[in-house]
């Protein structure tokens, strides 16, 4: 075994789990095979810079349509995460070190790419010092330098809450700072056992007290077995935490060795749920079953900022 599969082994809280049987998908769900030319460019420019995506290591069911349209969420610091939440299907163990070159490399790429929005996220590196944060200042740094006009988003982990690591992300000006909550937070010790649902909060609330001028935003899974109501608990959350774009998508489990999906939420409900956001204050809210953090973020940014824009000519005029 090579030290790149050692680092890969699952934990044995993943391991040891029973194996639950992974349902059929209604038809609402089902997505076809990528197989366009572009989805092929876009895999090889991923690969000639030694890169990881999400959309790869997650198994994101949208990564045929994101790709053909040259959409690539990169993964930073290396495709081994130091916890092992029951829904998400990165590998996990001991991760290798930093690699110096990454921040480097992720910018070219995105400016080979010719990106007009590029959303970086991680996994999570809680045997780092700073829980990963000075990597992701450096890859900012780096994008900006060699694609100036690129918005850049990043989807960040909590950082164990280690002190200065949100202010120095922060401090590095992405255009949009994401965090997901993930579920309610009755289900955290169960699908998220790593994290503390109030953490995350706390997070995005700090965010937008550091530089108010900055998006922030967050997403939830449903299918777990959360009820409607704790749902509507957590929009009030993170309204109260000042968070301006909120996505919803339908759970889905990787492998038996995952949660399992407690029901397949409809579109009409999704439908609801983005009403409900958008009567409790969100700037932008996007809804459905196949909604991913980073699906379409590109164009969502761009309403995103003229929501905004739209929002405070209502204030100025109304003064």
């Amino acid at each position: 075994m090579t030290m790149t599969e050692s680092a890969k082994v699952r934990h044995p809280e993943k391991r040891n789990r029973p194996d639950n049987p992974i349902q059929r998908k209604p038809s609402w769900i089902r997505v076809k095979a990528p197989t366009s030319q572009v989805y092929r460019e876009t895999r090889d420019i991923v690969k000639a810079n030694g890169l990881h995506t999400v959309c790869e290591e997650a198994a994101c069911p949208n990564i045929g349509e994101c790709w053909a349209k040259k959409h690539a969420t990169f993964m930073i610091m290396g495709d081994t995460c130091t916890r092992a939440c029951a829904f998400c299907n990165v590998a996990t163990g001991t991760p290798a070190p930093l690699d110096a070159m990454e921040p480097e490399n992720v910018a070219v790429a995105v400016a080979t790419l010719g990106l007009e929005h590029v959303v970086i996220t991680s996994v999570d590196r809680d045997d780092l010092p700073d829980g990963g944060a000075e990597h992701f200042v450096r890859v900012i740094q780096a994008t900006r330098h060699h694609a100036p006009n690129t918005t850049i988003e990043i989807l960040t982990p909590d950082f164990k809450g280690k002190q200065g690591a949100v202010e120095s992300v922060t401090d590095a000006r992405p255009d949009v700072f994401n965090h997901n909550l993930e579920t309610v937070p009755r289900l955290y010790p169960g699908i998220r056992p790593g994290a503390r649902y109030f953490t995350s909060l706390e997070l995005l609330h700090r965010v937008k007290r550091i530089d108010p001028t900055l998006f922030a935003k967050s997403g939830l899974m449903v299918g777990l077995g959360e009820a409607r109501e704790e749902v509507h608990q957590v929009m009030d959350d993170l309204r109260a935490a000042d968070v301006d774009f909120l996505t919803i998508g339908q759970y889905l489990q990787p492998t038996p060795k995952h949660a399992a999906i407690n029901r397949f939420v409809t579109p009409d409900e999704f439908d609801s749920y983005a009403a409900v956001a958008r009567g409790k204050g969100f700037l932008m809210v996007s809804a459905s079953p196949l909604t991913r953090s980073s699906y379409f973020a590109g164009d969502d940014f761009k309403q995103l900022r003229a929501a905004r824009d739209a929002r405070n000519d209502g204030a100025n005029g109304a003064e």
